[in-house]
């Protein structure tokens, strides 16, 4: 027995050595980024701008990969699944890392066990949209709208799970209504349709949704914030238009396969934290809206508690999808 432990030794020294080595070197090549959602949304648009900045610190590309599918599930399962090398990271939001869990009573991954955490990006307040031409001139107008025609009207999102879907579910609640649902691949393709008048509304991210709002393609009755955004401030709070019961902010922030070395988290997180420190970057996410966070909230530790805190607040008011 004893012979056997002393022989372990040293191809689990060799092991170890090899890891260490490996995360000092990394990155080596080139580094996937799953986008959970189609081009164009607000989760991608905050990843490519963030991206782009980490992949000059880290002198390796950060290729965007949009896995869509099943409220941003699919591509939260593939990333959680991956070698937990660092070539495979996630950027994930309150949809995919708190939401679909209560959503989804069979979801294939644990937000909170089965990914590292890496940095906070943004926090992104949601606004209550409507298509441009929707009769009402104002929130409490809307709502009457919409409960006088509940069973006429369509409400989008980007699936079961999503942002879109788990925020319109709590404005929906709190108004007393269960509209149809028309879910898409995505919040972008789910814009695309409102901006068409194809639906009739959808409570989406503000990185969504600014330039619609300023091109008169959309209309927008609230944002669900304490205060008003900088970006529109023209657009009234919830409680300024006397639905102070809704608040909901969503955000993005990057995650790892579950066992992914400490030494490449931290590097990743170094990385994005120099991305959010550099005054293009503030300023593209300021521009969409976006909360850029202080240095303290872009810790792995706080991002770890901020999921487990949002898998409690959104367990407790979404029920499972019927």
């Amino acid at each position: 027995m004893a012979r056997f432990a002393v022989g372990l030794v040293a191809p689990l020294s060799l092991a170890l050595g090899a890891t260490a080595a490996g995360a000092a070197d990394y990155p080596e090549r080139q580094i996937t980024m799953i986008v959970p959602f189609a081009a164009g949304g607000p989760t991608d648009v905050v990843a490519r701008i963030v991206a782009g900045h980490m992949s000059q610190t880290l002198g390796q590309t950060i290729v965007i990969e949009n896995v869509v599918g099943a409220g941003g599930t699919t591509g939260s399962t593939r990333a959680a699944r991956a070698a937990p090398d660092g070539y495979t990271l996630i950027t994930g939001h309150m949809g995919t890392h708190a939401a679909a869990v209560p959503l989804y009573p069979k979801l294939a991954y644990n937000p909170q066990t089965d990914f590292e955490p890496v940095a906070l990006l943004a926090g992104t307040p949601i606004l209550i949209l409507a298509r441009k031409d929707f009769p009402a001139e104002n929130l409490q107008q809307f709502i009457a709208n919409v409960k006088a025609n509940t069973d006429k009207l369509n409400m989008a999102h980007a699936g079961v799970g999503s942002v879109s879907y788990s925020a319109c579910e709590l404005f929906n609640s709190v108004i007393g209504v269960k509209p149809i649902g028309v879910p898409f691949n995505g919040t972008g393709p789910a814009m695309n349709a409102l901006v068409a008048q194809q639906v009739d509304y959808m409570c989406d991210q503000i990185v969504n949704a600014v330039p619609q709002i300023k091109g008169g393609t959309i209309r927008a009755y609230a944002v669900a914030t304490p205060t008003r955004n900088a970006s529109l401030p023209d657009v009234p709070t919830t409680k300024q238009a006397g639905l102070p019961a809704y608040q909901a902010s969503a955000w993005n922030a990057i995650f790892a396969p579950k066992g992914t070395p400490v030494a490449i988290l931290d590097k990743l997180n170094a990385a994005a934290a120099k991305a959010l420190d550099d005054e293009n970057v503030r300023k593209r996410l300021l521009d969409l809206g976006s909360d850029v966070p202080p240095p303290e909230g872009r810790t792995r530790d706080s991002l770890r508690e901020l999921v487990k805190s949002e898998v409690a607040k959104w367990s407790a008011v979404l029920k499972p999808a019927q």
